[in-house]
């Protein structure tokens, strides 16, 4: 009795210790399932194509010509909606969804000032188009797109993030037209990306309310200035730029026709405006408007 009883606690204790060990073989399996698995609507990492311009600063005040603006000993920098687009694009990278980020510039040899600004702030290389033309200024939105088509198939991106228009021009044409051409989806004016899987959500904000658009990836989205605010580049990363590649590339050798498609009849400063004025009460306030201004 005594013995068979003794067969008995070793072979329990033989079961305690092989189970103790599954657990801890199945704890150490779901830990890892849980790192590494990727579930139905984690996106695959990709690279990001931004596009961005240089302009005049927007501090500064403009001194206009009969064509245009006089760009002579002007402080330039990179248009304020093209930083946005560079910085959602870091967003997108910090968050594991890209993981490359492309900064492409069009125009003469200073807009690669404007591509080591988009590399301190994030961006992994860049990509100079030099064209003859004395600013970029003179480049047209539709040939812009067609020479950033030529770079969407060099790279391969599944997403191009691009500010949605420039404060020079405001024609907000470019974004558009490249999706055009490539016959991707897009969507403009966005105030929030987010990534699911093989589609990015671009919630937007219109005059008839917050509109929100699942677009298939590849796509073009147009950043809006109410998306993010930009980072200041730091110190360090500043130096680190200065040892990123920028890869030059002639726009003549993708042989696109960048031949204006209109005219600039004239540019001319807005109307001056009067200084307005204090009033002394209501019933001035009223008569004013009533008599001098013909508002009521």
């Amino acid at each position: 009795m005594m013995w068979s009883t003794s067969i008995y606690v070793v072979h329990l204790s033989e079961v305690t210790a092989h189970r103790e060990r599954a657990f801890t073989l199945i704890r150490r399996y779901l830990t890892q399932v849980n790192e590494f698995r990727i579930s139905p609507t984690t996106p695959t990492a990709m690279k990001v194509l931004v596009p961005v311009k240089r302009v005049v600063d927007y501090a500064v005040k403009i001194r206009v010509e009969p064509k245009g603006v006089d760009l002579k000993n002007v402080k330039m920098s990179m248009n304020p909606f093209c930083e946005i687009a560079v910085e959602e694009a870091i967003r997108l990278r910090e968050k594991k969804l890209a993981t490359e980020i492309v900064a492409v510039s069009i125009g003469p040899k200073q807009s690669q000032e404007t591509l080591r600004t988009a590399l301190a702030m994030g961006a992994d290389r860049g990509i100079h188009i030099t064209t003859d033309m004395r600013t970029d200024q003179e480049l047209q939105p539709l040939a812009v797109a067609k020479l950033l088509k030529e770079i969407v198939a060099k790279e391969d991106p599944k997403l191009v993030i691009c500010g949605k228009q420039s404060i020079d021009a405001d024609a907000a044409q470019t974004g558009p037209m490249l999706a055009g051409l490539l016959d991707w989806s897009q969507g403009t004016s966005a105030s929030e990306v987010a990534v699911e899987g093989d589609a990015v959500n671009v919630t937007r904000e219109t005059d008839s309310g917050v509109e929100t658009l699942k677009l298939g990836l590849p796509a073009v989205v147009t950043a809006d200035l109410r998306l993010n605010e930009p980072r200041y580049a730091t110190l360090p990363n500043i130096m680190k730029a200065k040892k990123k590649k920028i890869e030059t590339l002639a726009a003549d050798s993708f042989g696109v026709d960048l031949t204006p498609r209109i005219d600039v009849v004239e540019v001319k400063d807005p109307a001056s405006r009067k200084a307005g004025i204090k009033v002394a009460s209501v019933d001035e306030l009223v008569d004013k408007l009533k008599n001098e201004a013909g508002v009521i």
